[in-house]
């Protein structure tokens, strides 16, 4: 099984509510002023702090954060609290917000529990899969039957290419998880990318054996075709498995990309990545994958909106922002494109066509010196690629939302 290109795209399970049974009391000030008990309303900090855990279990998350900030005024260093307000940011998808939250929490009392697979789930959810090993492998250190930290921390690997670390970390889901189809498919990846065939083999057998008919195998083997580059046996698979499950995600987008590579109906391509928007309306790959398809239409405004959606989503896409600095290269609309170029090269700094793109600009803006030095940082980037297309610029490589699933 071979696979290329991971991104990132969708819910993880999140860990509990951390901070369940705090203790109080040391920790709160055992005095106030004169002025500040006059002019503040009492409060209660456990009564608050039992008051915010209720509203989280019950979802109410704004009534949590309103009774956890309430502890704050008593006591702004409760690392109790600090972990909560995290949770309720990661309930909200507020990946950024959260972390901070996570890391404070984490530096006033850095063996609370659960909060260092909270960091773990945070960074993932941020694509910082490097960021996010450290504290999984931590968690999994005192904690080796932990399945959810394990799995997260495969994956990890698996997206920063550690292959075999990331088979000796999924190995012991085996028995766990090996009816999971989206597991196997992992094991399979890390297998097959660190020379271990007979593992690859097993893995490929099993699934096989466990996805029968299933929507999930028909959609791993087109993915398979994809990556391939087999375009025309990878439509029937993921058209077999749309039939089964028309909601199932990705599935829709992946039938986009086989189309678009085809060139066979641009039209049918666009509304495969509509249909997944409907789905899963924050991946921001189905607004690249619009952008590109505009792009190649000529439809320039239109491919301008498409990118900037995908950036509203991941502003981190450094894809969108070579696109958009080079639509706004050909508008001539150099200050813009500069900005985006300036991103791109931030985001990705061994892409030669960033350095390219962006030396382009610079000579157009008359900035002639940087230019020669952003032109000789893409000559060194393409010397070190050895020959090989690096195709940063292109849409071919296949974007993996799917591995970010953790199974149930």
């Amino acid at each position: 099984m071979r696979m290329q290109t991971f991104r990132v795209g969708c819910t993880v399970v999140l860990a509990g509510v951390v901070g369940a049974a705090p203790v109080f009391g040391a920790a709160f000030p055992v005095a106030q002023s004169m002025e500040a008990r006059k002019s503040a309303p009492r409060v209660d900090p456990r009564v608050e702090f039992a008051a915010g855990q209720n509203a989280l279990h019950d979802g109410d998350l704004n009534a949590a954060e309103k009774a956890f900030r309430r502890v704050l005024t008593v006591d702004p260093h409760s690392a109790a609290v600090y972990a909560n307000l995290g949770v309720i940011a990661m309930r909200r998808k507020e990946w950024d917000h959260a972390l901070e939250l996570l890391k404070k929490a984490e530096h006033l009392d850095p063996k609370m529990a659960g909060i260092r697979l909270n960091i773990g789930i945070t960074e993932f959810r941020l694509a910082n899969y490097g960021a996010a090993i450290e504290p999984l492998t931590s968690v999994l250190r005192d904690q080796p039957d932990s399945s959810q930290a394990r799995y997260l921390l495969g994956l990890c690997q698996v997206f920063t290419e550690h292959y075999p670390d990331a088979v000796a970390t999924l190995q012991p889901l085996w028995t766990e998880r090996s009816g999971d189809v989206m597991y196997l498919y992992v094991v399979g990846i890390a297998a097959h990318s660190s020379g271990n065939d007979a593992l690859d083999q097993r893995a490929l057998s099993r699934m096989i054996e466990v996805g029968g008919d299933s929507a999930e195998l028909h959609f791993i083997l087109g993915k398979s075709y994809l990556n391939r580059h087999e375009e025309n046996a990878a439509v029937p698979e993921l058209e077999r498995a749309i039939a089964s499950d028309p909601n199932l995600p990705y599935a829709h987008f992946t039938l986009g990309v086989a189309h678009a590579r085809l060139r066979d109906n641009d039209d049918l391509a666009e509304q495969e990545f509509r249909k997944d928007i409907a789905i899963e309306p924050d991946l921001a790959d189905n607004y690249a994958q619009l952008g590109f398809l505009y792009t190649r239409a000529q439809k320039f405004s239109e491919s301008e909106q498409a990118f900037r959606e995908a950036l509203r989503r991941d502003p981190r896409m450094a894809v969108a922002r070579l696109h958009l600095a080079q639509l706004y290269f050909e508008e001539e609309k150099f200050a813009e494109a500069l900005q985006e170029a300036d991103a791109a090269v931030h985001l990705m700094p061994e892409s030669q066509n960033a350095h390219f793109l962006r030396g382009r600009i610079l000579m157009r803006l008359g900035r002639r010196e940087e230019a020669r030095t952003e032109l000789a940082a893409a000559q060194k980037a393409m010397d070190q690629s050895l020959g090989k297309a690096r195709e940063d610029l292109e849409e071919k490589a296949i974007p993996t939302p799917e591995l970010t699933h953790e199974p149930n």
